[in-house]
């Protein structure tokens, strides 16, 4: 199946090169490197390129391209699965999943690809197993390893290997027995001119933590579980309570997991949470043009919202902006024509503006077309698709855990036309 792996770095260099079935030459990826410069945004790479003799199946995590060669063909999204479960167990193990991570563990990372894949198959991909077949690194255990030549792997095969729970390892022991369960929903969306929603979804995902004594089994239930749409549950879930009671009852792995990722499509369910008024305007044969945005929250349920950031990439024309924000601080880059505003908090009684002036080239006529307004932004405690844990229960063991639910909404890729 997958015969080999290319790791890719920002700049376009092959850091790490990992074969399986027979050495594929790297100029195999010079169509990923042709396709990435026809690429406006490094995000557009197309997953799948073919070429006359093999299939470049990538994806893009903290910068680095994952870039797999497959030979005979294969469901894309089989592939695209696995190398997300490698960046995962990377994060997992290093803390951060970096190209000086990689290259600092790069003997972890080639133990670890040697244990996931098994001849270009996957074989081990769940945290757990892999942790008892692969040491996590320490700085004591690189330096024993480093004086004595030994290497991270374990001497005995995983408990959990053979069981019917591969995903959670036996004898498991806390002191303090947690479930922590975050719901994270991003929105994407286009405004239009006049503040019509054009398009808007949701992506969510729900995070957990759990570090439980011994074997325990959990269940999930929602205050309005038909909200979730188009929904991938963790391997633990059992998927046929699911779709007889909509309640997740699930063995949960130990320590980090994600248990389920949803999409919510309908977009009267979509709340927008902030609108812009804008007005943007050049005039034809003038050197001058105006800029005035203000922001508002809008069905944020009372929530604050924090970490607001506005970038706009103005026409190719304007020379300078001389702009006044009313709160946080702007940027604007003469040479790439980006203007960034660092917005902070949105106080609803004072809303933040940036009002000023934009200096056009003398002579060069009016700019075709408005500039795009995009937004990042994030809610804590609220989810905006509305979606609420109804209870957390636990059953097989004795004792009472310490349960917590948290709840985050962002912006993935939303777009304000003007």
């Amino acid at each position: 199946m997958i015969h080999s792996l290319f790791l890719v770095n920002a700049s376009g260099d092959i850091f790490l090169e990992k074969h399986w079935k027979s050495v594929v030459s790297r100029s195999v990826c010079d169509y990923f490197f042709e396709a990435q410069e026809r690429a406006t945004e490094p995000e557009n790479v197309p997953p799948v390129i073919p070429t006359p003799h093999h299939y470049l199946i990538s994806v893009l995590r903290h910068r680095i391209y994952f870039v797999a060669v497959i030979q005979s063909e294969v469901p894309p999204l089989f592939v695209i699965e696995f190398l997300h479960r490698v960046v995962d167990t990377f994060q997992d193990y290093f803390g951060v999943c970096t190209e000086a991570a990689i290259k600092d563990n790069v003997v972890v990372v080639y133990e670890l690809l040697e244990e996931m894949l098994d001849n270009g198959f996957p074989l081990a991909t769940e945290s757990n197993i892999l942790k008892e077949l692969i040491k996590p690194p320490t700085i004591l255990r690189t330096m024993v390893n480093t004086i004595t030549g030994s290497t991270n792997v374990g001497e005995q095969l995983p408990t959990g290997q053979l069981s019917v729970v591969p995903w959670r390892r036996t004898g498991v022991k806390y002191t303090n027995n947690e479930a922590y369960f975050d719901v994270v929903e991003e929105i994407d969306a286009i405004i239009d001119k006049s503040g019509s929603t054009i398009t808007a979804e949701i992506q969510g995902v729900i995070d957990a933590c759990v570090k439980l004594t011994g074997m325990p089994d959990l269940t999930l239930s929602f205050m309005n579980p038909r909200l979730l749409d188009d929904v991938s549950f963790h391997p633990c879930v059992r998927f046929k309570r699911w779709e007889a009671e909509r309640i997740l009852s699930f063995i949960p792995p130990d320590g980090n997991f994600r248990l389920l990722s949803y999409h919510v499509s309908s977009q009267n369910l979509v709340a927008i949470p902030v609108y812009v008024k804008h007005n943007i305007t050049f005039r034809e044969g003038s050197s001058q043009g105006r800029f005035d945005l203000t922001l508002g929250p809008k069905q944020t349920m009372g929530k604050a919202v924090e970490s607001v950031l506005v970038s706009s990439q103005l026409p190719r024309g304007v020379l300078n902006a001389n702009l006044n924000p009313s709160q946080g601080t702007y940027t604007f880059d003469p040479v790439t024509k980006m203007l960034s505003w660092d917005v902070g908090k949105i106080n609803p009684q004072k809303l933040p503006s940036l009002k000023g002036t934009m200096s056009l080239q003398a002579g060069a006529s009016k700019p075709d077309e408005n500039p795009t307004i995009n937004i990042q932004l994030k809610i804590q405690q609220m989810a905006i698709s509305g979606l609420k844990v109804n209870r957390l229960d636990m059953y097989g063991e004795k004792y009472k855990p310490f349960k917590g639910i948290k709840y985050m909404t962002k912006a993935g890729k939303f777009q304000v036309r003007t």
